[in-house]
């Protein structure tokens, strides 16, 4: 299987979804649309990764509609395509919904609560990297996935293969350690009131490379 991954900012990397595409044995190409602004095509993607980014798809960028458009038709394909952060609020954006400023700045870890069980195996409450100030409606024909306990729509399942989710399960340790290095100013105004440090301290669940693998295995089946 060829999984196209969309990149959109040096530190916020495919982390454990890399590590699922090589156990499994997928050939990954990851496109850094930040630098060259190519994208793949739909009829060369078997599945779709689209990540996060300091963007909001409400920017104008022309890159930023194209995206949206290879995602549209790759779900028109009825092809496997998850989202993350920025990618979700894509994904949500393509299927008709909305993104804007959310009332909570949510930027660290956090309980996200699970919602829907179309995806079997997942905890009923997970511990989440969080790093975003913006959020999506969920769109007409999604259900609700997560939720957390400042903002209700932290993710959705759209069919049987499309999942966004606001928050990040893809970081490893090394990916946190970059996200914290490069982007730890962030953190100043959020909600949750935690430090680089507490962040870096805290460090990833054991169990979210599982649960993110999870969540792969379902949508690719």
């Amino acid at each position: 299987m060829r999984i196209n991954i969309l990149q959109h900012t040096p530190n916020e990397g495919p982390g454990a979804i890399l590590m699922w595409a090589n156990q499994h044995g997928h050939e990954v190409y990851t496109y850094h649309l930040y630098q060259f602004n190519k994208l793949p095509l739909a009829e060369d993607t078997d599945m779709l990764v689209v990540l996060g980014g300091p963007m909001s798809p409400n920017d104008q960028e022309p890159w930023i509609e194209l995206e949206r458009k290879l995602i549209l038709d790759v779900i028109k394909a009825d092809k496997p395509v998850f989202g993350a952060c920025f990618g979700a609020q894509q994904i949500a954006k393509v299927l008709g919904g909305t993104v804007q400023k959310s009332d909570h700045k949510e930027v660290g870890f956090a309980p996200v609560y699970l919602k829907d069980t179309t995806i079997p195996n997942l905890p009923k409450q997970l511990d989440a990297l969080h790093w975003h100030e913006e959020c999506f409606s969920i769109p007409r024909g999604a259900k609700l996935l997560f939720s957390s306990d400042l903002l209700e729509n932290q993710g959705f399942i759209y069919g049987k293969k499309v999942v966004g989710l606001q928050f990040h399960f893809e970081p490893l340790a090394n990916d946190l350690r970059e996200i914290v290095v490069n982007d730890g100013d962030y953190t100043k105004g959020s909600e949750l009131k935690q430090s680089p440090s507490d962040i870096l301290a805290h460090g990833v669940p054991a169990q979210n490379k599982d649960i993110m693998a999870n969540i792969l295995d379902f949508i690719s089946r």
